[in-house]
């Protein structure tokens, strides 16, 4: 599908650097895809003829548009990707791969990549927990508030009280 059919699709906000962002993503996670790289037509006020202006790209199923608009805007936490994962293995795998390439650790899951991108690594037995309800989930919850990565071990062992 081309991104002018879709109805919707992310746009990410980068200073200059989208095509490498993109590319990156798609180097760690499943179903992602660089699908296009536009560049500038001419010369404008930022900018010279050929520069990437936009790639599109899809990140583990998502549609996204990476925009180099400069640094007039920041990434914040009001906006991250949540992928969900199976075990501890495929939790480090993504973590390390953000936090070891430039990002920064948080709490509770949550980490930036070297662009400020937040992202969301969230092992299925947290989320599984959470929607159980009750003690188990308090269980959960005050467990992972002590973590910066999670521990699915440490998740499974409060679950089970």
């Amino acid at each position: 599908m081309f991104p002018s059919e879709r109805k919707n699709t992310i746009c990410l906000w980068y200073d200059k650097d989208a095509e490498a962002a993109a590319r990156f993503y798609c180097e760690i996670f499943p179903d992602s895809a660089v699908s296009a790289v536009h560049r500038a037509p001419g010369d404008y006020p930022a900018g010279k003829e050929g520069d990437v202006l936009t790639v599109d790209f899809t990140v583990a199923g998502i549609p996204c548009i990476g925009l180099n608009g400069g640094p007039a805007f920041k990434h914040n936490e009001a906006f991250s990707f949540q992928i969900a994962t199976d075990d501890q293995e495929e939790t480090d795998r993504y973590w390390n791969a953000i936090v070891g390439n430039g990002g920064k650790e948080s709490a509770c899951g949550w980490c930036k990549d070297k662009w400020g991108i937040s992202w969301q690594i969230t092992p299925r037995v947290l989320t599984d927990a959470m929607a159980s309800g009750g003690d188990e989930a308090k269980r959960a919850f005050t467990a992972m508030m002590d973590m910066k990565k999670i521990d699915v071990a440490a998740i499974e062992a409060a679950r089970r009280g």
